[in-house]
């Protein structure tokens, strides 16, 4: 275990140092294959820990990294079922991204520098999956955050896409103040900081202390899983390559987030504010991303804001204290996320790099039959048709806050479920005009061998966004729940009247998936030629980075400018040409009475003899 768990982090790491020191020497196709052979090593080792995981974690530490007064980080790693899945997930999602990545990235110049940092990305967001003390995940959150920074600026010519890697570096960075507050609060409680010794010693707290550090968490969790209020980098993220995208929106980065609500599940039971909260703004952000999808016209901000919208529906399961269910979302989003945002790609590229799904239409579908099949495939999944993986993992979650006992989560509950709906209506709106309607203005659709290639490691989502609801079904279609009872022991059992309200909640989902399909065929069906919307108040994300350019941005821009011209300038920079004047004066007069002109050193030698007689009798008297 302890040999596959090493293997698990070192091999992407290992993948990483190779791609910067020699994957521009040994060429383009050997270093996509040892950037994807990196990540297989990773994923061979996480099957042979998930093959080995028994209900007891198991502890595992390669040593202490940083010591001060009496506090030691660890380089420890806790592995449990929860981490076995997620890790599974991670590197299996990756490996495919990476193959993917073979065929998007075959003309680019700096394809060594690309699979540097996807290697990095991995091994951080693993690093992540794993670490039980804080310190060294936080180290691995930190990482990942470097790494996107890096990725959505990929294309750094273009000042655009720098600004957006910038924002989501310090968006992110704002949400990770709660990340070190709340772990200060755990190493003064402590004397350490693990997860481990947090979930057992979590009783001890008492509930206002437990709430804060469980707030601080919170907020950070928020912040790297594009949350409200800190929701606003994800859209923009687009700016990098489409399978960066794929990894940093499907089963990684985003999901960072929820998998720390998930690991500090026992603290959260003693701190029920915070889990309510969390229900709160999981279900307000399900429904604003879906409506804000819904005014979008480029195919990937509608799936950015798609995922918000879907990582909301974690945070409602997560704050519900249902563990699996929050585990089973992120498993279904992954798969089928991933596979739209590469179906995204081939997409985009057969239409000559055009994003705009008004442009696309009936041609694609004609030339692109099999990225036709799988994008029908994803976008089943994410609009919940019935018995695809969304449809059974959407539910779990809408039922936890049905059932849950306190009034907050109803609200939520009715947030997610008018979620669903818009997300049937938007998803279905984009399938129709990006692959039937006849465009007035259409883009050149052209046939490439290699873009049909990219379909291959695409097939593998597609099973299972179709059929990995399988995996863990409501207890009413009386087949084994594989995930529930996988975690059973780890996680709490779903209770018996979340379980029976999962026939009413899915039940719902069904209808409001169809009525989506229904809506969007009637407005966006291929014989009313559907015209592409002006921009408006959705297209613009609910004017959300407006109202912070006004309120954050602008007064902090006319204090920064207050301080450089009227401090800076006037007042610094003013003293010190005073003084740089009145000692260049000073030097002159100095310089004027060693001249050389006798008359003046006479009156010089007098004018001292009268200061210093001056000071003596002053002395005197």
């Amino acid at each position: 275990m302890h040999t596959a768990l090493a293997l698990m982090l070192l091999c992407p790491l290992a993948g990483a140092v190779f791609q910067a020191g020699w994957g521009s020497a040994v060429g383009r196709r050997a270093s996509a294959l040892a950037a994807a052979l990196a990540v297989a090593g990773s994923f061979a080792a996480a099957l042979v820990a998930f093959a080995g995981c028994g209900v007891a974690p198991t502890h595992v530490s390669f040593g202490a990294w940083l010591a001060f007064d009496g506090f030691s980080a660890q380089f420890s790693l806790l592995y449990d079922r929860i981490a076995a899945v997620m890790t599974v997930t991670v590197t299996f999602t990756a490996l495919l991204i990476h193959l993917y990545s073979a065929g998007y990235m075959r003309e680019d110049k700096s394809y060594a520098r690309y699979f540097c940092y996807l290697n990095l990305f991995v091994f951080f967001m693993l690093v992540i999956a794993l670490a039980d003390d804080l310190v060294f995940l936080f180290l691995g959150w930190e990482g990942v955050g470097f790494c996107s920074f890096a990725l959505i600026g990929f294309w750094h010519e273009d000042p655009k896409n720098v600004v957006a890697g910038c924002k989501a570096f310090i968006t992110t960075r704002v949400g990770d103040l709660g990340y070190v507050a709340a772990l200060a609060l755990t190493i003064a409680s402590f004397g350490e900081a693990s997860l481990t010794g947090l979930s057992a010693g979590a009783e001890t707290l008492s509930p206002g202390l437990a709430a804060v550090i469980g707030f601080g968490f919170l907020f950070a969790a928020l912040g790297k899983s594009a949350q409200l209020p800190l929701s606003s980098w994800l859209p923009d993220a687009m700016a990098g390559p489409t399978p960066v995208s794929a990894l940093i929106h499907a089963a990684t980065m985003v999901t960072a987030g929820v998998y720390l609500l998930m690991r500090l599940d026992p603290l959260l039971a003693y701190a029920p504010p915070v889990g309510a909260t969390a229900a709160l703004l999981g279900g307000a952000t399900a429904l604003y991303g879906a409506c804000c999808a819904l005014g979008q016209r480029d195919v990937k901000r509608i799936l950015a804001y798609s995922t918000v919208s879907q990582v909301g529906y974690m945070f409602l399961a997560a704050g519900s204290a249902d563990v699996t269910g929050a585990l089973f979302h992120l498993q279904t989003h992954a798969f089928f996320k991933s596979l739209l945002f590469m179906c995204a790609g081939i997409m985009i590229q057969a239409a000559s790099e055009e994003h705009d799904i008004f442009r696309m239409g009936a041609p694609l579908r004609r030339r692109y039959p099999g990225l036709f099949v799988l994008f029908s495939c994803g976008a089943a999944a994410l609009a919940g048709i019935p018995f695809t993986s969304g449809y059974f993992s959407k539910g779990r979650t809408l039922a936890d806050a049905l059932t849950h006992p306190d009034p907050v989560f109803l609200l939520a509950f009715a947030m997610g479920t008018l979620a669903a709906l818009v997300t049937a209506v938007y998803v279905f709106r984009m399938y129709f005009v990006a692959f039937f309607a006849e465009p007035a203005d259409p883009a050149p659709i052209h046939d490439a061998p290699a873009l049909h290639a990219m379909e291959l490691p695409l097939w593998p989502l597609a099973l299972l966004a179709v059929g990995y609801g399988f995996a863990n079904p409501p207890e009413f279609l009386h087949i084994r729940p594989w995930l529930d009872h996988y975690l059973l022991g780890v996680t709490a059992p779903l209770p018996p009247h979340a379980a029976h309200a999962e026939l009413l909640v899915e039940s719902l989902d069904a209808a409001l998936a169809f009525l989506g399909l229904a809506m969007a065929w009637h407005f966006y069906r291929p014989a009313r030629h559907p015209a592409a919307p002006p921009d408006g108040l959705l297209t613009a994300g609910l004017g959300l980075d407006a109202l912070y350019l006004k309120r954050l941005a602008a007064p902090y821009v006319r204090l920064a400018a207050f301080a450089w011209r009227a401090i800076d300038e006037d007042i610094l920079d003013g003293a010190a040409l005073g003084l740089a004047s009145g000692l260049g004066g000073l030097s002159g007069a100095v310089g004027r009475v060693g001249g050389g002109r006798i008359a003046v050193s006479l009156a010089a030698v007098f004018a001292a003899v009268a200061v210093v007689l001056v000071w003596v009798a002053f002395g005197w008297l």
